[in-house]
């Protein structure tokens, strides 16, 4: 099926080239179009219905017309020279409010994108009364707009609202400010548009400049790039596809962590396609560089197939997980990795067909035999001293693994930056008010039997909770039409995204609620805090569920890829050990060196997944090298250093561009995300640089060809052509036993008929021969 797929590509590559380029474009622009169509800006609606916030959700929506998608932002109104509000000011700052409250906001007309595709989000506002802050300082006015925050219409809705409410303001000596929700987002997101263009330049210019050190070449360079960014728009469009079809929700963070893992595999598979197609082409000068591609594309192709499938199922996992925003995660990936896995297979062989040599232009490294290099030591080093590189590996893992120890979670939204409007607004806020006034927790009541509540028994609830240790203010119970539902707001002295918070309405808020619920009535706590303080419940369940059952699914894939029981055995404990480094390394720098809170509560299992399934792509790489290698003559140390010497260059310059590109992101300002690219690139470091490198090759030397038990490479006498029909093959005599390594030389394994090594022993160094020729 592989070889079919690179056969046919390779044979037709215009006919390829021209659907994968078409299918991109479209499906960018229909992805980019339609992506907050399916994405859910809403946490608790992630949130399994048996959670109690996820219930007062319910509740709010059947009763008191409180839309899902509904989005509160606090507006402040104070006078623009500082002194406190004289009563025609309140009274003028009142008028306005109501006013913006029956006035319809126009979302504005976007030019590059098609009516049909954009969401109309005009819509009039909600405003409720306003309340007054001691000493007149200012008064607030709760403003309500419905659609997903994430979406750049209903922000240009809100931005038009401020600046309308804004004008209006100023007019009458009075200045307007914004906080909380939706203008916590836009601030953020327009704090944060600058340091994500350089971040991605930067990324960017990685890349490309990686490319450039290792090929010497302009389109070895930038056609990778290019290309996996159209695939990459395939992919995202394909991934809003399946959502649609199926009715599932994305999270909002979740295109661009695709687009990250995207850019980062997919330069990695076309790295691994170009440093063998370049092995091959210097080996075989005389043959037709299509015939090539072709031969290189289908060998590699297994490697890639067998490294996607493993992200495939790690992410797959997510399915079982309790918290839909890992549920929807995995699919997601899932479907982004098969789209690149097709391109892998269809579109970068169809591109090294047809670029042929020119691909490699204006370098001649082609025409001439690399040195032995660093590649070469490090291999001769690996396989002279297996043991030694294999403790030391072990060491180094193990010390950063102990920063495990005293590691916290928080489940802090990771929030952005505090230099914003709105975060301003908000401090100022705090300081006159209880802190979760902008964002209170609420109390939902409803009557079990469908009558109506006892209104003396709520009454006497909001007394209990007024009482209740870090409840600064209860305001009044309001009921719905029918009486049988109420809702008590509660303004707590903590912010409602702040650890505090979160312990003070899963403890004592929950508990008076518990004790004082009126007979016959239900009761559920609901707001930001109480859904966070769930969430956290939902995520400590699901990591114990799903760690186990991912490491599980890739140790069996591993057992088939590898048709091996010691090999899989090898590379889980390889990475087991890499997870437990990274996670550890973060703690320390994120936990006990800056002094936050803890890790962020997505952390271990995004890290998890990504650096035992990234870091797994690495390992079956060399892995598959080295059975190559074994199953030729001679010694099973000799061969891991072929392995090391030729592979090594390839997982490397795939390492530091998939660590780059999750790189980008320690630069956000959200701490959340900060850790989640700091970790996952240290992840990635870490298993390309020791692990891949260092530790998989000195175990496969220390176990030599028992690794593949049951199944072990054969030792022929004469080398099996992994390349090219009979024709091909070369007759050389046999080389001098004191000539070069010529069989192993610069390129690899050469064809059956080529000079082998005459069955010369290895010497103290692991190789074979004299010397090494890279």
């Amino acid at each position: 099926m592989i070889r079919a797929l690179t056969g046919f590509s390779t044979r037709n590559p215009w006919k390829v080239i021209t659907l994968w380029v078409l299918l991109g474009i479209g499906l960018t622009i229909v992805g980019q179009a339609l992506m907050f169509r399916v994405t859910e800006s809403q946490l608790g609606d992630f949130l399994p219905k048996s959670y109690d916030s996820a219930a007062a959700l319910k509740v709010a929506e059947d009763k008191f017309g409180i839309k899902p998608d509904a989005n509160s932002v606090t507006m402040l109104v104070e006078r623009a020279d500082g002194k406190p509000l004289a009563v025609a000011d309140q009274r003028r700052a009142e008028a306005v409010a109501a006013g913006l409250g029956r006035q319809r906001v126009t979302m504005p007309k976007t030019e590059d994108t098609p009516d049909f595709l954009v969401k109309d989000y005009s819509q009039t506002p909600k405003t409720g009364p306003g309340t007054v802050a001691p000493h007149r300082t200012f008064v607030l006015f709760p403003v309500g707009l419905s659609g997903n925050s994430t979406d750049p219409g209903l922000q240009n809705v809100f931005k038009e609202f401020r600046k309308t409410a804004s004008d209006t303001y100023a007019r009458d000596g009075l200045r307007a400010g914004f906080t909380g929700g939706l203008a916590d987002t836009v601030d953020s997101e327009e704090a944060e548009k600058t340091t994500g263009t350089v971040a991605g330049l930067l990324t960017i210019g990685l890349i490309v400049l990686l490319n450039v050190l290792v090929f010497r070449s302009v389109m070895a360079a930038l056609l990778p790039l290019l290309a996996v960014s159209l695939i990459g728009g395939a992919a995202a469009g394909a991934v809003v596809g399946t959502a649609l079809l199926t009715g599932i929700r994305l999270d909002p963070s979740t295109p661009s962590l695709i687009s990250v893992v995207l850019l980062g595999i997919g330069i990695d598979y076309f790295l691994f396609l170009l440093f063998r197609f370049r092995e091959r082409l210097r080996a075989r000068p005389e043959r037709d560089a299509r015939e090539i591609a072709g031969e290189v594309s289908g060998r590699v192709g297994s490697a890639i197939t067998s490294a996607a499938l493993t992200i495939v199922a790690a992410f797959a996992t997510l399915g079982i997980a309790s918290f839909g925003q890992f549920r929807v995660l995995g699919p997601a990936i899932a479907v982004s990795v098969l789209v690149m896995l097709l391109a892998s297979l269809t579109f970068m062989p169809a591109l090294l067909a047809v670029a042929g040599r020119k691909m490699f232009w204006p370098s001649r490294a082609l025409k001439r035999a690399p040195r032995e290099g660093t590649a070469g030591r490090f291999a001769a080093a690996v396989a002279r001293r297996p043991l030694a590189v294999a403790l030391g590996s072990v060491a180094l893992l193990g010390v950063m693994a102990a920063g495990t120890l005293g590691m916290k979670m928080d489940y802090g939204t990771g929030g952005g930056t505090g230099d914003t409007p709105a975060a301003a607004t908000a401090a100022k806020i705090s300081r006159a008010l209880p802190a979760g006034v902008s964002d209170p927790a609420s109390v939902y009541l409803t009557a079990k039997d469908g009558g109506a509540l006892d209104r003396q028994g709520v009454d006497g609830l909001a007394r209990a909770l007024s009482r209740t240790e870090g409840v600064g203010q209860v305001a009044p119970a309001v009921f719905d039409k029918a009486g049988d539902a109420a809702r008590i707001d509660l303004y707590l002295t903590a912010d409602a995204q702040s650890q505090k918070a979160r312990d003070l309405v899963s403890g004592p808020v929950r508990t008076t609620v518990a004790r004082h619920t009126p007979a016959g009535g239900e009761a559920h706590v609901g707001g930001t805090a109480a859904i966070f303080a769930d969430i956290s419940t939902a995520v400590s369940d699901d990591l114990e569920l799903v760690f186990p059952v991912a490491a599980a699914l890739i140790a069996l894939i591993l057992l088939v890829l590898l048709r091996s029981v010691a090999a899989p055995a090898v590379l889980m404990l390889a990475v087991g050990l890499g997870f437990a480094a990274t996670l550890g390394a973060s703690t320390l720098v994120f936990q006990h060196l800056r002094g936050e809170a803890g890790v962020n509560f997505t952390l271990p299992l995004v890290l998890f997944l990504f650096v035992v399934a990234l870091g797994t792509d690495y390992n079956i790489l060399m892995s598959d090298r080295i059975r190559e290698e074994m199953a030729r003559p001679g010694p099973a140390r000799p061969a891991v250093a072929r392995a090391v010497r030729h592979t090594a260059p390839a997982v490397a310059t795939a390492g530091l561009v998939l660590a780059g590109s999750f790189g980008s992101l320690s630069v956000n300002p959200a701490p959340a995300t900060q850790q989640i690219g700091f970790a996952t690139a240290l992840g990635i470091l870490l298993s390309a640089f020791v692990l891949s490198t260092a530790l998989v090759p000195a175990l496969a030397a220390l176990l030599g060809r028992a690794l593949w038990w049951p199944v072990r490479p054969h030792r022929t006498a004469r080398p099996q052509a992994p390349y090219g029909p009979r024709e091909h093959r070369d007759t050389a005599p046999r080389t001098a036993p004191d000539a070069p390594d010529a069989r192993y030389g610069p390129t690899g394994p050469l064809d059956p008929g080529e000079p082998d090594d005459g069955g010369r022993p290895a010497d103290r160094a692991g190789r074979v021969g004299t010397h090494y020729r890279d």
